[in-house]
């Protein structure tokens, strides 16, 4: 995930390249590479019913589903080990050179993806390429959220930290609205029969077109003034530097590790899985659900914009509680409604994308303000990356088993108890001194 927050010193020192032009222009950086980044990732899990019978051998539909979905779950295993070894290059290279890296590979793999032959052509062989893949991209999502999140932290405006959180991560959710724009286009044109029989192939060819154009952008932004500065500071140079200051922030490693486990949880929930819950249902169909998905989307992101203006003026930390709150207590009814008919797919969605829009919106912005410069890459990326490996990557695995076993009214109840953990996560977090609630005070 993506997010904004004001440099590490606690007196509001702008540094270099903050605000105006620069400042612009490193947001729209880390923006049109979520964009990518999250349009590749989501594609592949709303495209997982329609490739499964091609790429995983067998008869039965159904595990071949749930096969594809182990290799969604795959790619988030290497992610925590991704977070570390590109939050590594990022710390020492620089946030830009980690960004350029981490999309040139995704650029790649998703070409090579969609290329992989048919299982009816080399076997076994072709689920075991399709998740090697992912683990490539796995290691490359695992760094690139977390220096992404660096770099626009360390570039954003003081007053408006919250709202360019909110700006830059708008690029994940306009990832995911292009993923199932991209989906229904290919429904509509080719129909299900002909995505299932290769047209799935076309959205990873897109994915990777997108990316060479984010590269270019991402190209010409500048580095970080922060990090520059951190760096010719000598900083945490040596490994027994760097290993004091991981020591002294366990807490709230522990802390980002909790909160993040509700926000992946919702966020997988709300963004890639909905579409098929309902399905499985039975209240909308393949065409139908995704449709459904647009125009929540684009809601979100206002609704976003808006939580990240009232971060900064009410203090980020309460608004991120009342978000998670509000997401535990409001799931389980929002289910049932859509599963009894009483509220129409489209509006249940949008109910609950505005539901974790502050979670969203602000809990990067907080974990980014935790960590020093030295080492924020990795400090806050392989903590919120084993939590997104465990609970996010796997979760439409768990719902899609649920289902299976008959038990798909348990997968609401899931995502409720996951947010009330992470709310509670939330009275652990141990802000440095001088910056309140993260708000522009």
């Amino acid at each position: 995930m993506t997010s904004a927050v004001a440099g590490s010193a606690a007196g509001g020192r702008t540094g270099p390249g903050r605000g105006g032009a620069a400042g612009r222009r490193a947001l729209l950086a880390a923006t049109a590479g979520g964009i990518v980044e999250s349009f590749d990732w989501t594609l592949y899990a709303v495209l997982a019913p329609y490739f499964a019978v091609q790429l995983f051998p067998g008869d039965d539909p159904v595990t071949a589903v749930l096969g594809a979905y182990l290799g969604f779950a795959v790619g988030f295993i290497v992610r925590p080990f991704g977070s570390y070894v590109m939050g590594r290059i990022s710390d020492a290279r620089g946030r830009r050179f980690g960004l350029m890296l981490g999309m040139a590979l995704t650029s790649v793999t998703s070409v090579l993806v969609a290329v992989v032959p048919t299982a009816g052509v080399i076997g076994t062989g072709a689920p075991v390429l399709l998740v090697l893949l992912r683990l490539v991209q796995g290691v490359s999502m695992g760094g690139a959220n977390s220096s992404a999140a660096a770099y626009v932290a360390e570039t954003a405006p003081r007053r408006t930290r919250f709202v360019y959180s909110a700006i830059s991560y708008s690029g994940v959710i306009l990832g995911n609205i292009l993923s199932f724009g991209v989906l229904t286009v290919l429904l509509a044109t080719l129909g299900t029969g002909g995505v299932t029989a290769g047209g799935w192939r076309i959205g990873f060819l897109v994915a990777a077109v997108l990316g060479l154009t984010a590269l270019w952008i991402r190209r010409g932004a500048e580095e970080s003034g922060e990090f520059t500065e951190q760096r010719a500071s000598g900083a945490a140079r040596t490994s027994a530097g760097r290993r004091a200051l991981y020591r002294a922030q366990v807490r709230n490693s522990v802390a980002v590790f909790l909160t993040t486990f509700g926000v992946t949880v919702g966020y997988y929930f709300g963004t890639t899985y909905l579409p098929q819950y309902a399905h499985q249902l039975g209240v909308v169909s393949d065409t139908e659900s995704a449709v459904s998905m647009l125009l929540p989307l684009l809601v979100l992101i206002g609704a976003m914009v808006g939580v990240g203006w009232v971060g900064d003026r009410l203090g980020a930390l309460r608004t991120l509680r009342a978000g998670l709150g509000a997401l535990a207590v409001g799931t389980v009814p929002l289910m049932l409604a859509l599963a009894h008919r009483a509220l129409p797919m489209w509006l249940v969605t949008l109910v609950y994308l505005v539901l974790i829009a502050a979670p969203l919106g602000l809990v990067n912005v907080l974990f980014a303000g935790l960590f020093p410069v030295a080492v924020r890459v990795v400090a806050m990326g392989v903590p919120s990356m084993v939590a997104t490996g465990l609970f996010g990557g796997t979760f439409p695995l768990l719902a899609q088993a649920l289902g299976r076993a008959g038990q798909l009214s348990l997968v609401p109840v899931w995502a409720a108890g996951a947010a009330a953990v992470s709310f509670g996560a939330t009275f652990l977090i141990r802000l440095p001194k001088g910056r309140g609630e993260g708000g522009g005070r």
